[in-house]
């Protein structure tokens, strides 16, 4: 059973909400407390921790790059625009993605609209690998998503799936590069560095 809600009332919710079941109706409108991470995946609330240091750090330099990108290069207007902590309409589901990519547009994108790429940077513990690398490789596939990238501070790869079913892994002395971003120049080991000064704390 959900729960009801009305135009005059706002449903916050916070941890203690976990295997609640909404609506996504229910889902889009709630506030919800800081420092979580909120789902909604079958019906049923889904709260995590929120991302780590080593998660976050190696994420605003990545929004750095691709905001000069956009600013600076030839072809920066291919990137339409780009959001951290992100929620991701799949179906009735609600994902939360650590970083989404709108490009090729041409203009500013709707809120609700499916990214071009979606970005996971993992957590540790099998069960979120498999998450991130089968169950949301999936999902976003299947909507439509044409790039997803999935960054493992651990062995220090960045895998890309794509639409048709292509697969890539590439190293951390690699560059990675893309024609949805146009002259776009992802440098792997500093990425991956700006994780590791977390990790020597």
């Amino acid at each position: 059973m959900s729960v009801a809600t009305s135009e005059a009332t706002v449903l916050r919710l916070g941890p203690g909400a976990a295997g609640m079941v909404l609506t996504p109706e229910e889902f889009d409108a709630a506030e919800f407390e800081r420092s979580y991470r909120y789902e909604l995946i079958h019906g049923v609330l889904i709260v995590s921790p929120a991302p780590l240091p080593q998660e976050r750090s190696p994420n605003e330099r990545l929004s750095y790059w691709l905001q000069f990108y956009q600013e600076n290069h030839p072809h920066g207007w291919s990137l339409d625009d780009t959001l951290s902590e992100h929620d991701v309409l799949v179906g009735d589901d609600r994902r939360r993605a650590d970083r989404v990519i709108w490009a090729g547009l041409g203009r500013q994108p709707r809120v609700d609209e499916t990214p071009t790429i979606v970005i996971e940077f993992v957590s540790s513990g099998k069960r979120n690998l498999t998450r991130d690398y089968e169950t949301k490789r999936r999902e976003y596939l299947q909507i439509g998503v044409q790039e997803y990238w999935v960054f493992n501070r651990f062995n220090r790869t960045l895998t890309v799936f794509q639409a048709g079913g292509k697969k890539t892994v590439l190293g951390d002395d690699q560059v990675y590069t893309t024609p949805l971003l146009p002259g776009f120049e992802l440098r792997l080991a500093e990425l991956f560095e700006a994780a590791n000064r977390w990790d020597a704390e």
